[in-house]
């Protein structure tokens, strides 16, 4: 049976640089994959916004044709001061995707990462999709972002742990044609957010239990019924 897969990101460019390569899997297996974003990811910039959030969207939509998904929402708060707004707020906005879709699999962020908008979200989805009679979506997977995971530490924001590796060897060329449609969003080498700092993450994830390359997820709740 194919899964609807939900996933919400605080930012476009999310997607890709977390999941790209799971996503692509999920697409050829099937599956239905759609994408909510909360900010258009520049706002908090002091370059010129108009033309930053233009470029911003037409590589969120080259991002989904690389990978095959579907844009379900962009929602406009804050970027990077997401905790300006009501939680409320920002949940209702999640409780409207899983209204529509109805997903059996939702991924978001982890709590443990710097960006702030990224926390806001994940505490927003794990209580949009608090356990529920009937509850169809079956498991939640959080996962991190190069450059916000890996800027956290233990003594402010806790640890990222995985215990879900997927193997992404065959579907990395695809996340990669998704990054570079971010190529503005991407940073030099050795910055962890360029393409070769993602490519090594892939790698490291992969070496960790024996694969060529993985992304990374923590799985904190599934349900087998």
């Amino acid at each position: 049976m194919n899964d609807i897969v939900l996933i919400v990101v605080a930012h476009s460019d999310d997607e890709a640089i977390s999941m790209g390569g799971t996503i692509k899997k999920h697409v050829e297996k099937g599956d239905s994959v759609y994408v909510v974003s909360m900010t258009d990811g520049v706002g908090a910039r002091e370059e010129k916004i108009n033309d930053a959030a233009v470029k911003r969207n037409q590589a969120s939509k080259k991002s989904s044709e690389c990978l095959g998904f579907e844009w379900a929402e962009n929602y406009n708060f804050s970027d990077n001061a997401m905790d300006s707004h009501s939680l409320l707020d920002i949940i209702k906005c999640v409780e409207k995707a899983k209204k529509k879709y109805n997903p059996s699999l939702v991924y978001t962020h982890s709590g443990a990462d710097l960006n702030v908008d990224h926390r806001i979200v994940a505490n927003a989805v794990l209580t949009a999709f608090r356990p529920q009679p009937d509850e169809r979506c079956k498991e939640i997977r959080l996962f991190e972002v190069a450059s916000a995971t890996d800027y956290g530490n233990q003594s402010l924001t806790g640890f990222f742990v995985p215990n879900l590796f997927i193997d992404i060897s065959k579907t990395w060329e695809a996340k990669a044609a998704a990054l570079n449609a971010y190529k503005s969003e991407m940073r030099d080498y050795p910055h962890s957010r360029s393409i070769e700092g993602i490519h090594n993450l892939a790698k490291l994830r992969g070496n960790q239990v024996g694969l060529i390359m993985a992304e990374a997820f923590q799985v904190i709740r599934k349900l087998d019924t």
